[in-house]
């Protein structure tokens, strides 16, 4: 049977309509976006998912991405304001914010975030002492964000972070770094140690004058015990009263005599004084102990004799 021209019409019309379908139909990925040029003009933007575009005369321009991105920085060198020659390297985030933009504003955008972060890297690192770089670097990360963020908010994208990783100063730099490092810890040590001296030399001062105070307190008190003293037996003896003078002698007796006791020299000591004066003593001792004690009579005479050593005279016999 043969087949007439609507018979071919309308398959091809089939085929035509998919094409078209085909051809105006796209679908975004998420985290991307796609723009839309009109004969070569751009005209929207494409959202991820499923989208409509006019099919041989829309056609998609750029795809960008818009997730963030890590930018790695190169290795350069870079000269300090004091002429140290340091080799840098870092890292650069960035986001892009507008797809029209990026795809438009820039020709090669990855390239002039590149060159760029680096220019900025020498500039602002270049504009510190060597000191300077290496103990602020939080400092530099935020100056070279600010900075490079400002440059590339045309473009459609945001600087999230600008990092520097390494400062690698030469050899004989570092070297010399650590010597006056070590010289200064050392000059940290003596001074530490210095100021523990001086504490402990003020501490044992003070703790010298604080023993003098105690002593000469302890001195005072007893100087005013010995006055009390002598004034309760000047007045006794004002009083009429003996037996006070006896007790004060038989203590200053007993005093010697347990001196010359403890002493370690095993010779005989002849003592020149008469004995009958220290049994006097004795007794008037005992006689103030009873009355302090209410111990009424006469005392009585103790039962062991004591003997004393009476200086040889001269042509006579011992009693």
């Amino acid at each position: 049977m043969p087949f007439s021209g609507f018979d071919i019409l309308i398959p091809a019309l089939v085929v035509l309509v998919v094409l078209l379908l085909f051809a105006g139909i796209k679908t975004v990925p998420q985290g991307f976006n796609y723009t839309v040029e009109r004969f070569g003009r751009y005209t929207k933007t494409l959202t991820p998912g499923l989208n409509l575009i006019v099919p041989f005369i829309d056609r998609v321009g750029a795809k960008m991405n818009m997730m963030e991105q890590v930018l790695d920085v190169p290795t350069q060198e870079v000269i300090t304001r004091d002429n140290a020659i340091v080799a840098v390297d870092g890292v650069a985030f960035y986001q892009v914010l507008t797809a029209a933009e990026a795809a438009y504003q820039v020709s090669g955008l990855e390239n002039a975030i590149l060159n760029l972060t680096m220019t900025n890297i020498r500039s602002v690192m270049g504009s510190m002492d060597l000191d300077e770089l290496l103990s602020n670097r939080d400092a530099i990360n935020e100056k070279l964000l600010r900075i490079v963020d400002d440059a590339a908010s045309p473009w459609g994208i945001k600087m999230t972070r600008v990092e520097i990783k390494d400062i690698n100063p030469p050899a004989n730099l570092v070297e010399s770094m650590a010597r006056q490092m070590m010289a200064e810890r050392n000059k940290r040590a003596q001074i530490l140690e210095a100021e523990g001296l001086k504490q402990a030399e003020i501490l044992e001062a003070e703790g010298r004058k604080e023993a003098a105070f105690r002593d000469a307190e302890a001195r005072e008190r007893a100087a005013e015990a010995e006055a009390r003293a002598t004034q309760v037996v000047s007045e006794a003896i004002a009083a009429g009263d003996v037996q006070a003078v006896n007790y004060f002698v038989a203590q200053k007796y007993t005093e010697a005599l347990a001196t010359i006791g403890s002493s370690n020299n095993n010779k005989i000591v002849l003592m020149p004084f008469e004995a009958s004066s220290l049994i006097g003593s004795l007794g008037g001792i005992g006689s103030i102990a009873r009355e302090l004690f209410n111990e009424g009579g006469a005392p009585q005479a103790s039962s062991k004799r004591v003997s004393s050593a009476r200086p040889p005279r001269t042509g006579s016999s011992q009693e």
